[in-house]
């Protein structure tokens, strides 16, 4: 039975998580709202239908929607709604996986500034990555031009759009174009690199120059129909293929269309029968610490996300600090490694055989991120933590089997990057509300600086109270802390979201299904250092 001090440790952590929740919840909404309310009736009242209307009516009824950057560029920009301005994410279409990508004409005209840029670019490669054709939904006023610098000069932004666009018609992966608005300037390219393009009559323009530019620079009087519109580029440019009378009927063509591809591919690996994990996922809310400096109970998280609460532990008496085993998530196999403390020489070798078994059996694999970081001292180096840890790095990176991230605690240092960080390009990374990630903790962070500080001013003779060293260290700890927090993370587009605990089984389910129709590459490991 548990005591009272436990009992009151639970309460305490999900009064806590159920505070992170809500404020998930609030920056959702606001999210879902994309621009104001003004916006939003103006838009209606053109006979136009809102982002999540025009996606719901484009996917099949029921399907689920896995959102890509969906809170991408909150607070970044004044007056944009979490999202920047677009909304991507996988669902159903005639019973085919697609990735979806639609602006929102309601968040200043569906301009692009550079946080859509690198969310639209982000959703490209997830496609590629993953052969899934894209729908378009093109309503947008294109650049943002006060945001030039984070839209036009370099890779990964507004250009990377068309070069992805090219490569992956190159290799036979389908992208449909629903212009349901306003495409100008260079996003007039975007429709037009597709493989089919659908406009809305009278609603739906494309043109590289609108007819004020045109009029400036040679003179011509012309109206925007004449220019772009659907009955100009149906009949004399050619640049249309399909002619919808409004939203709805455009979508009913997208949704035809994508029924006229290839079928899905069949998946490459075995599914068996999903299983409820026998503890509930709502517990992980009593098990996830309210104070960071307690560790989380990762054995019993694990026991509320794998099919039957089942882990067939590899190596368990060995580098007890990283979990390491086969499991199953809505009955897809994977290979998981979850920390439980900080990684030492022992974790990483374990690491390193784990991934290397998995890469010979084409298994998944599964990172649960919450660590410290690799041990550190005279023992740790003298036994030989930098060359365990570039190993476990370097089966990791090398690794070509699908690989998915989930910080679900702290997530510093090296840490985080031998736990599949961003970085070495995970198929999906997410966050839990209470994840964070650094280069170190707060409080480190903190003592490092003010010790550096402490040894100048002690070479110059000049003394350091407790209290201004305290004064100096709290503000570093905030900046830290700041920085570290999922929403940080997520408006940065640093991770691809953050899942509440109870959708991650579903997530995964869903993201392992997709890497399962396609083919493995084979792995060639690195130089392993002895």
């Amino acid at each position: 039975m548990e005591s009272a001090v436990e009992l009151k440790d639970s309460d305490i952590n999900e009064q806590s998580y159920q505070g992170l929740l809500q404020e998930l919840l609030i920056a959702r909404d606001a999210a879902w709202m994309g621009g104001g309310e003004l916006a939003r009736q103006k838009h209606v009242d053109r006979g136009r239908l809102l982002v999540r209307d025009r996606i719901e009516m484009l996917l099949d009824e029921g399907s689920p929607f896995l959102e890509i950057g969906e809170l991408a560029g909150e607070g970044l920009y004044e007056g944009v709604a979490p999202g920047a301005g677009i909304v991507t994410g996988v669902g159903l279409i005639q019973g085919r996986a697609c990735m979806v990508i639609a602006n929102d004409p309601t968040v200043k005209g569906g301009t692009y500034f550079g946080m859509t840029c690198k969310k639209h670019v982000r959703a490209q490669r997830f496609a590629w990555q993953h052969r899934l054709p894209c729908v378009t939904l093109v309503d947008s006023g294109g650049a943002f031009l006060p945001d030039q610098a984070n839209i036009f000069p370099d890779e990964g932004l507004f250009g990377s759009i068309f070069h992805n666009q090219v490569g992956m018609s190159a290799e036979g992966i389908a992208q449909i174009a629903v212009v349901l608005g306003a495409c100008t300037a260079g996003g007039a390219y975007i429709p037009a690199l597709c493989d089919e393009i659908v406009i809305v009559r009278g609603k739906g323009f494309m043109f590289l120059g609108g007819p004020q530019l045109v009029q400036a620079a040679t003179g011509e009087v012309v109206d925007a129909e004449s220019l772009g519109g659907a009955e100009m580029h149906g009949r004399i440019s050619g640049v249309t293929d399909h002619i919808a009378e409004d939203d709805g009927h455009a979508l009913a063509i997208a949704r035809r269309l994508v029924g006229e591809l290839p079928p899905m591919p069949a998946p490459l690996r075995e599914r068996v029968p999903t299983q409820a994990p026998l503890r509930p996922i709502s517990d992980v809310y009593q098990l996830v610490s309210a104070n960071t400096k307690k560790p989380t109970p990762t054995r019993e998280v694990l026991n509320c996300l794998l099919d039957g609460s089942a882990l067939s532990e590899f190596k368990a008496e060995y580098g007890p600090t990283l979990i390491t085993g086969f499991a199953r998530i809505g009955g897809w196999q994977v290979g998981v490694l979850a920390n439980d403390g900080v990684l030492f020489t022992e974790s990483a070798i374990k690491a390193t055989h784990f991934i290397d078994l998995c890469c010979k059996r084409d298994i998944p694999l599964l990172f649960l991120a919450d660590v410290s970081g690799f041990m550190v001292g005279m023992q740790a180096e003298q036994g030989g933590i930098a060359k365990a840890g570039a190993r476990f790095i370097t089966a990791m990176s090398a690794a070509k089997v699908p690989k998915f991230t989930v910080i679900t605690g702290g997530s510093y240092g090296a840490g985080n990057l031998a736990m599949c960080g961003r970085a070495f390009q995970p198929n999906a990374m997410f966050m839990w509300p209470n994840g964070r990630a650094a280069i170190m903790g707060p409080d480190q962070a903190a003592t490092t600086l003010a010790m550096v500080k402490r040894q100048n001013l002690s070479a110059k003779g000049l003394a350091w109270s407790q209290d201004e060293e305290e004064a100096f260290k709290a503000p570093i700890r905030q900046q830290y802390e700041a920085f570290a927090s999922a929403r940080n993370f997520a408006r940065h587009l640093w991770v691809d979201g953050i899942l509440d605990p109870a959708e991650t089984r579903d997530a995964l389910s869903l993201l392992l299904d997709l890497a399962a129709r396609v083919p493995t590459e084979m792995t060639r490991f690195g130089v392993f250092r002895m």
